[in-house]
């Protein structure tokens, strides 16, 4: 993928690559390939524990030298706010914040019930 990447350079400064959250081969492949690391991370218990999975693999590829990516940021979603952030939700941003530093975890993309209603009424808040 890096050769492939390589050849258009000339023509595209930046490719962004929406790899599957799986360890497959092609994930391999694009984390090996890429510059920098955008790494969405649902904010659940669920999502926490994947994203120190994540951080693992991309430890241990970074240790064969099977890359050099850095982080850019997390991004937590399906942030869960009820008026206030909902507790499994704070925790698993506070994890997260605690695993990479709270400078690489972006601002999060909600889930509410309020936002959800607002798209089914089409009307914004």
């Amino acid at each position: 993928m890096t050769s492939t990447l390589e050849a258009i350079s000339q023509i595209f400064q930046v490719c962004i690559i929406d790899a599957p959250p799986q360890r497959s081969q092609i994930c391999l492949t694009v984390i090996g390939a890429a510059d920098f690391l955008i790494i969405p991370a649902e904010a659940s218990v669920k999502g926490y524990g994947s994203l120190v999975r994540t951080l693992d693999l991309l430890s241990g590829l970074r240790d064969v030298g099977a890359t050099n990516a850095e982080i850019l940021g997390i991004l937590p979603f399906r942030d869960r706010w009820f008026n206030t952030q909902a507790q499994e939700s704070r925790a698993a941003v506070d994890g997260m914040c605690d695993e990479v530093g709270e400078k690489l975890v972006l601002p999060s993309i909600r889930e509410s019930e309020r936002y959800k209603q607002a798209i089914n009424k089409r009307i914004t808040l």
